[in-house]
């Protein structure tokens, strides 16, 4: 048997740990007759499975026979891609000639005589969303890793559009926060703060054990130590289950090395140079002196609490910073302690 785990970002592992609740949430609302939203954002720190989620829902979503799910690339032009991958669709493309539909003017088919040509790209998609609705039929749209880019903004704004004009169309997009957060201050894009945006929380502690325990037939004691290395991470989920299953003569300390050079390459390294000075500031000192308190850390590092509060907040939006506790904050993610150490003495040599 190969190695179930996988060190790829974006793929669909064989082993992985669902998210229920948030999953069901979300497909349930868009099977809902009246759709009470009809826009999801996900996001979460990299590594968190975005990218998984979203594949699952649309998966779950195309085996249902009203769906249609088109993925687009959100470094194209959505629009244009939009038409041409719902022109591609056999019983579509058959519904577009009945109704004597010309795309001819966007590559689109051929010209229909007697047809007047539709020009506009807005107009062509409305058209074809007239015919989703009139087969009974919905559309979901699924964008990975959006940004704050002039494509994204065009399409968006055309999306709203849509959903104005009634519309079977909805829509599930993945990214960090700070690009979601970019994207809704957008003075033509408000609309998106309606939208519901669910942040990846930490796999199940007790559903990542027994995940272990099934694979590598292992006791419960070393099961949950390897649950705790990850702690609900799903990117160290995949790379220690990937690094054990590798090396299942050795012990699992003797492999702590190569998993945290894993997440320092992969992760960890992109993570720490996206946050500000602060930012490291306030991580160096909870990893050095393991201070969690808020209190104490302020005093530590001379800061005023309305400013560390400004900090605590962009940390735990990072995803670098879990601040569940009251008046305490401690590292989210899996021995970042130990990668935080390591860059304060590269920064000392």
């Amino acid at each position: 048997m190969h190695n179930p785990f996988t060190l790829s970002f974006g793929k669909k592992p064989v082993q992985y740990i669902s998210r229920i609740a948030q999953t069901n949430q979300i497909i349930d609302n868009f099977n809902a007759e009246s759709s009470p939203n009809q826009i999801y954002m996900l996001t979460g720190v990299r590594g968190s499975g975005k990218t998984v989620m979203m594949s699952n829902i649309a998966d779950a979503m195309r085996e249902e026979g009203n769906w249609i799910v088109i993925e687009l690339n959100p470094m194209r032009d959505l629009l244009q891609s939009l038409a041409a991958k719902l022109y591609s669709i056999p019983e579509m493309h058959a519904r577009f000639l009945k109704a004597r539909l010309d795309f001819s003017a966007f590559g689109l088919g051929m010209s229909i005589e007697n047809a007047a040509p539709v020009t506009d790209i807005e107009n062509v998609i409305e058209r074809m969303l007239e015919q989703v609705k009139q087969s009974g039929k919905r559309l979901l749209i699924t964008v990975d890793e959006v940004t704050n880019s002039e494509y994204i903004r065009i399409f968006a704004s055309s999306f709203q559009i849509f959903l104005r004009r009634g519309f079977p169309i909805y829509l599930l997009m993945t990214g960090l926060y700070e690009n979601i957060y970019d994207l809704q201050n957008e003075d033509s894009l408000t609309f998106l703060y309606r939208a519901p945006k669910l942040t990846l929380e930490p796999l199940n502690y007790t559903a990542v054990r027994k995940n272990y325990m099934d694979i590598f037939q292992l006791d419960l004691d070393t099961a949950e130590k390897m649950a705790v290395l990850i702690k609900g991470y799903p990117f160290a989920f995949q790379v220690l289950g990937y690094l054990y299953w590798e090396n299942r003569e050795k012990d699992l300390n003797e492999i702590l090395p190569e998993y945290d050079q894993y997440l320092d390459e992969y992760v960890y390294g992109k993570i720490w140079s996206e946050l500000s000075e602060w930012d490291k500031k306030i991580l160096a000192e909870i990893s050095v002196s393991g201070e969690c308190k808020v209190k104490c850390l302020r005093e530590r590092l001379g800061m005023k609490s309305e400013l560390f509060s400004v900090y605590r907040e962009r940390l735990k939006r990072k995803g670098v910073a879990d601040t569940r506790e009251y008046g305490k904050i401690r590292l989210a993610l899996p021995r970042f302690d130990e990668f935080v150490k390591m860059q304060i003495i590269s920064v000392d040599l």
